[in-house]
């Protein structure tokens, strides 16, 4: 295995310009730790979402009761039905008596009125009516119960192996769970896939009724680029949220819960979306279609193959790492022919003493032929002669 010189001669020169770089990669990346940092949330999930990297785990995968958290998954369902047109937000879904006496926070529906699609995932999203997903889960699903298995039926579909849904609206169950990780990567799925249903996240207050209620997310009333997602809060759960901030092109997500009042979840995920953002940041390496080393070819008809990396590369490291980064091309020399265009035959490897190893294939930009059977013997004659730095 070849640990390219080349290669470590392109990356000096070519670390200055990488602050000019912009470049994005959904590529789940290995990060270094910056000064670690307590919580007092009892469960906490915190990552970059431009390029996955994980930032802050507390119990990120243990199961735990999501509170209203969950209604994410009900937004969700409607959200992918107004995207394949079995929806529209004019669509209207009658009131059944079991939604107009629901508990807990309302968005104040009227027993045997019709509402819109429209207004009703603002009363869940702005103001967590329960009522409100009591009136989808019904109207879309024939029963919440109903609704419910389908909700646990796409969360499989998505990746998210341990949630499982018992209602629509995170009112305890014991069998209604979810886990900080899962939430977050539901987060992310909705950022990335309805970003025309997302802003309604970011809309302080609506009015239903007659009666204006404002947004809980705490972290909406501050200037940190905040835009969603939702709040939860139940005596099992305590006070949890899932929010996204995004400044100059880079999106943190977050999820707290567990914690002891209201004061403290918004005192805390302001300080943990801060943290996020001061101690890490994304460094452009490589574009796809950048020549990062050009790798010795055996028996071809050119005798270098260029490499690049198949899309672009950033990667996600705190400031003190960055200081220890290497980047190294390490591949078998000389590479046989022939090579076709495309094919993966080298690896970019990132890592350092904090850094979480990173290996990234690296592909031949060029088609190599084999020459005719002559060039094929007087090249082994001189390799097997003068060496590698003959061919």
């Amino acid at each position: 295995m070849t640990e390219s010189p080349t290669a470590m001669n392109f990356w000096t020169s070519s670390f200055r310009f990488f602050s000019a770089l912009f470049l994005s990669l959904f590529l789940i990346a290995g990060t270094a730790a910056a000064d670690p940092i307590e919580t007092a949330a009892r469960e906490a999930f915190i990552f970059d979402m431009n390029t996955g990297a994980v930032l802050l785990e507390k119990n990120a995968d243990q199961l735990m009761s999501p509170a209203s958290m969950s209604k994410l998954m009900t937004i969700t369902m409607v959200f992918e039905w107004l995207k394949d047109g079995t929806l529209n937000m004019e669509d209207t879904l009658p009131v059944s008596e079991k939604a107009w006496k629901k508990g807990g926070s309302k968005m104040f529906v009227e027993v045997d009125t019709r509402v819109s699609i429209g207004d009703l995932l603002r009363g869940i999203i702005v103001q967590s009516g329960n009522d409100a997903c009591i009136v989808v889960a019904e109207g879309l699903g024939g029963s919440e119960e109903g609704f419910a298995e389908a909700m646990t039926s796409r969360a499989r579909e998505l990746g998210l192996e341990k949630s499982t849904f018992r209602n629509a609206t995170g009112w305890p169950d014991p069998n209604h769970k979810m886990t900080a990780r899962e939430l977050a990567l539901l987060a992310k799925h909705i950022i990335q896939d309805f970003p025309e249903y997302y802003t309604i996240f970011a809309e302080k207050d609506f009015t239903f009724s007659d009666i204006k209620q404002g947004n809980r997310n705490p972290l909406l009333y501050k200037d940190n680029g905040a835009d969603g997602l939702k709040t939860g809060h139940t005596e099992e759960s305590g006070y949890g949220l899932v929010g996204s901030s995004e400044r100059d092109g880079r999106r943190i997500i977050l999820v707290v819960n567990g914690l002891e009042n209201a004061k403290e979840r918004s005192r805390e995920s302001e300080r943990l979306m801060e943290w996020a953002f001061r101690e890490f940041n994304n460094y452009a390496l490589f574009k796809s279609g950048d020549i990062v080393d050009n790798a010795r070819v055996w028996l071809g008809d050119k005798d270098v193959v260029p490499l690049t990396v198949e899309s672009d590369l950033t990667v996600t490291l705190s400031r003190q790492a960055r200081k220890s980064m290497t980047v190294k091309v390490v591949y078998n020399e000389p590479i046989p022919a022939p090579i076709i265009k495309g094919t993966p035959v080298a690896q970019l490897v990132v890592s350092g003493p904090e850094i979480e190893t990173i290996a990234v294939p690296l592909v031949a930009m060029e088609d190599i032929s084999r020459p005719g059977t002559f060039k094929r013997l007087t090249s082994a004659v001189e390799y097997l002669v003068f060496g590698p730095s003959a061919n």
